[in-house]
């Protein structure tokens, strides 16, 4: 397997993988980062030597003792120095070359926020309960914000001051929609792009379970119970 290619100057692109426990699939994942595009690997407390296996790779790793997916992810986009930040799931159930096109829109000024729509490959790729989850969520969004999309799904591109500028706040499940409603909020012109979805490598931390799905949905409920922000515009 290949390690990351990583550029002495600022990278073309940075994808932030926020990861816990995740060394099983670090390899392929890694493997699959475009070249001249820098792997922040965001090390979210794993006990599995994931952060190790990550520098071995190539990839730079950003310690977040804090749990929680936004926290993970907060810390890679705040770590990240490129002009453009993608992020991206580190248990293999989506593939970082996919990425390409999406910074292609960015950097096109067609799109200022680019989402993956995922399409399940494979059993068990998107269990029943994650799915309808997910639904519900989009269904709720479009309704705040009168954006049509179908999926609030990890794989994604903007570019990173306009980010920074959105002024997320929340450290858990609701990083991802709090993104996107942030963004609409702002004026951005936010698209969707068809993505194969694999069945990921282990257990899932958050929608493996109903409870898990459950704790999900309630925090993006509290995202979308907020009151309309502005800023963020982007270049």
């Amino acid at each position: 397997m290949k390690a990351v290619t990583i550029s002495p100057t600022t990278p073309a692109v940075d994808v932030v993988l926020p990861c816990l426990d995740e060394v099983a699939a670090l390899p392929w994942v890694l493997g699959r980062v475009p070249a001249g595009w820098r792997a922040l690997v965001v090390d979210n407390g794993s006990t599995d030597g994931s952060a190790e296996v990550a520098r071995g790779l190539g990839a730079t790793v950003v310690p977040e003792p804090r749990r929680g997916f936004g926290a993970a992810c907060h810390a890679g986009l705040t770590a990240a120095t490129a002009d453009i930040v993608c992020f991206c799931d580190c248990d293999g159930s989506l593939d970082p070359a996919l990425l390409v096109p999406f910074v292609r829109e960015v950097r096109a000024g067609r799109s200022d926020l680019v989402l993956g729509r995922r399409r399940p490959r494979g059993r068990g790729a998107w269990p029943a309960h994650a799915r309808a989850g997910n639904l519900a969520l989009a269904r709720l969004l479009r309704r705040r914000t009168g954006l049509r999309l179908h999926d609030l799904g990890p794989l994604r591109a903007a570019r990173r001051e306009p980010l920074l500028a959105l002024g997320l706040t929340d450290r858990r499940s609701g990083y991802p929609l709090e993104m996107v409603v942030r963004a609409a909020d702002a004026g951005w012109r936010v698209t969707e792009r068809d993505v194969p979805y694999l069945p990921r490598t282990g257990a899932s931390k958050v929608t493996g379970t109903w409870r898990g799905t459950w704790h999900a949905v309630r925090d993006m409920r509290q995202v979308l119970a907020a009151p309309v922000a502005g800023g963020g515009a982007p270049r």
